[in-house]
């Protein structure tokens, strides 16, 4: 199925969701009043719904200024676990990354807040754009002179969920060597995060990118919905996404670390011992308020509500509020 969602039609839902908020009468995200620099580390897929929420929270916490970093999430958290950075809240777009990757030195808690799903985009310029659909598009992007984009699967969760993607199609269409077929063609091109490949799909340089449907909405782009059975988005086929298996890099040099398919959840939590605990606090709470939930899924990623977690007890006392 192709679908189109127009960026337009999005940012208006937004913004209305904000005003109909902000002229609510409602409790401030944290009693005290703040101020300082909060660095907002987190996934490129989150960069439109993160910079809503951040306008949102400022008409609350007007003194406090919001840096946000965009990175594939591997790189995101490496930004504090190995270069040492300061921040806030690390935003990641596979959860459990922050496990594997935080525990138990930086972090011990995590929420899971949203949800996405795996899909092909492309433009009307696109080789074959006519003819591509849910059934075909393994065989158009094998054809000459076609090419597609993925994200590195060291630096981006949506990097190793496309080749997930791909050992699922092999047997979701029973088409034997489809992942070798689809690994070792010419037209395979990586960049280091999803969000990278929007351009070269835009100047033409590329006819099709593996991307989350809410990147693709986002930028306006059309793109082909992906058989639940593949797209990573629904835990009925949790059995069967967990036969897709992807090794990439791990927290030492030379260790990996083993990616089972999993359906696509959103992960954030605040680095230990931070300077900036109480802002990233402040937050994380307004992005799990009723406030950030409707922006979350104004921007094509539904929000994951009450919010899960590895472990209730750890969790701040403000944010207990969103758990069972």
């Amino acid at each position: 199925m192709k679908k189109r969602f127009s960026v337009v039609a999005l940012c208006l839902a937004a913004s209305l969701v904000l005003s109909l908020a902000v002229g609510c009468t409602k409790q401030p995200a944290a009693e005290a009043e703040l101020s300082g620099t909060l660095h907002v580390f987190h996934a490129g897929s989150l960069t439109a719904p993160f910079d809503e929420i951040t306008r949102g929270f400022n008409e609350i916490h007007p003194d406090v200024e919001v840096l946000a970093e965009a990175a594939g999430s591997a790189t995101t958290i490496r930004k504090v676990t190995e270069l040492g950075k300061d921040c806030g809240v690390i935003g990641s777009a596979d959860y459990l990354l922050i496990p594997q990757l935080m525990f138990p030195d930086y972090a011990d808690w995590y929420l899971i807040f949203a949800t996405n799903q795996m899909c092909i985009a492309y433009n009307d310029g696109s080789q074959y754009a006519d003819e591509i659909n849910g059934d075909n598009w393994y065989e158009i992007l094998q054809r000459d002179g076609v090419t597609y984009g993925r994200s590195d699967p060291d630096q981006d969760p949506c990097g190793y969920r496309t080749l997930m993607v791909w050992q699922l199609a092999e047997e979701h269409y029973n088409v034997p060597g489809l992942y070798d077929a689809l690994y070792q063609a010419e037209g395979d091109l990586m960049r280091p995060k999803s969000v990278d490949l929007i351009a070269l799909l835009e100047s033409g340089d590329l006819d099709y990118a593996f991307e989350y449907t809410s990147v693709a909405a986002e930028q306006g782009l059309e793109y082909i919905e992906l058989p639940a059975q593949i797209n990573l988005s629904d835990e009925t086929y949790s059995e069967f996404y967990d036969t897709a298996v992807v090794e990439i890099a791990g927290t030492e040099p030379g260790t990996t670390i083993e990616q089972r398919g999993t359906a696509i959840v959103y992960g954030v939590t605040i680095p230990a011992d931070s300077p900036e605990y109480d802002l990233g606090l402040a937050w994380i709470d307004h992005l799990l308020s009723d406030e950030g939930v409707a922006v979350m899924e104004a921007y094509g990623q539904p929000a994951v509500v009450p919010a899960q977690t590895n472990d209730a007890s750890k969790v701040p006392e403000l944010l207990q509020k969103y758990l069972d």
